[in-house]
């Protein structure tokens, strides 16, 4: 849609601007809310804009809870996830992609046949599996079954069907292998793939509550998510700590993606359903 003559915009932002602000009001109100006095948030009708700037339920998260150890937990947990699907995902996706090999596509298939399947149905042989290996109620419960996913796995094999042969088989002619290839310069060129998986990968593991849920009994080993639930349901009337830790746990994921929207944009356009 052109630009309103005499405008630095066009006609479309008269109407995702508005938008915008729609979709950013409960963030805003999360914020504002954040440092408001539990009078101020209890008060009817609710006050729009505190008096003045308080960090008390900043300062009762983090000294009077178990905040630092959650996020450090959820931390891990992500990072371990989102580096394992870097490296599996790109390994099993170039696999699918570029060899040929007896049943490869009925692996596929039933591979993303399991993204159908509802997490109710497999989190008891998931939890039966992690007891058997003594992982209960410690972070390796929360990261073995995240090391690798279908959706990263395919992710890459599309965006790797989508690139020339061409660069690869002059790279083959030179003597080099399947894995220098991939390295050296297939995922090069896969930087909007891997921030896609990335963000994914980050947002699935951080925002997770359902499987903490089951597989934490401790409180020193719950995530972020998991410890906000226990502690907003212990603290219901202290909200301005319950703000406070909403909006650490929303910080990351928010940051995360302005950062890396662009590139998930671009995959987004890049990969289709080629293949």
């Amino acid at each position: 849609m052109k630009r309103i003559s005499g405008w630095p915009f066009s006609r479309w932002h008269l109407v995702l601007a508005p938008l915008a602000l729609l979709f950013a009001l409960p963030l805003i109100w999360l914020l504002v809310s954040s440092v408001m006095s539990n009078a101020e948030i209890n008060r009817f009708p609710p006050a729009l804009w505190p008096h003045g700037i308080k960090f008390d339920g900043y300062r009762y998260v983090l000294g009077n809870a178990l905040f630092p150890r959650w996020f450090l937990n959820s931390f891990i947990v992500s990072a371990i996830a989102v580096t394992a699907n870097l490296v599996l995902g790109s390994l099993g996706g170039y696999a699918f992609a570029r060899i040929r090999f007896a049943g490869s596509k009925i692996v596929l298939g039933l591979m993303l046949a399991t993204m159908v399947i509802p997490f109710q149905l497999t989190m008891i042989p998931t939890f039966l599996v992690m007891k058997q290996l003594g992982l209960i109620d410690t972070l390796g419960a929360l990261i073995v079954p995240s090391l690798v996913t279908p959706l990263s796995v395919f992710l890459f094999r599309q965006f790797f069907v989508s690139l020339p042969r061409e660069l690869e088989e002059a790279a083959w002619i030179d003597g080099c292998g399947r894995l220098r290839i991939l390295v050296s310069i297939v995922l090069p060129l896969a930087r909007p793939a891997l921030s896609t998986v990335a963000v994914l990968t980050f947002l699935a593991t951080w925002n997770d509550l359902t499987w903490p849920l089951i597989a934490i009994n401790s409180d020193s080993t719950y995530t972020l998510q998991l410890g906000l639930t226990t502690f907003q349901g212990q603290h219901h009337t202290q909200w301005s700590a319950v703000m406070a830790g909403n909006v650490i746990t929303v910080l990351p994921v928010l940051l995360g993606f302005l950062l890396a929207q662009k590139a998930f944009i671009r995959s987004l356009a890049s990969t289709g359903l080629k293949g």
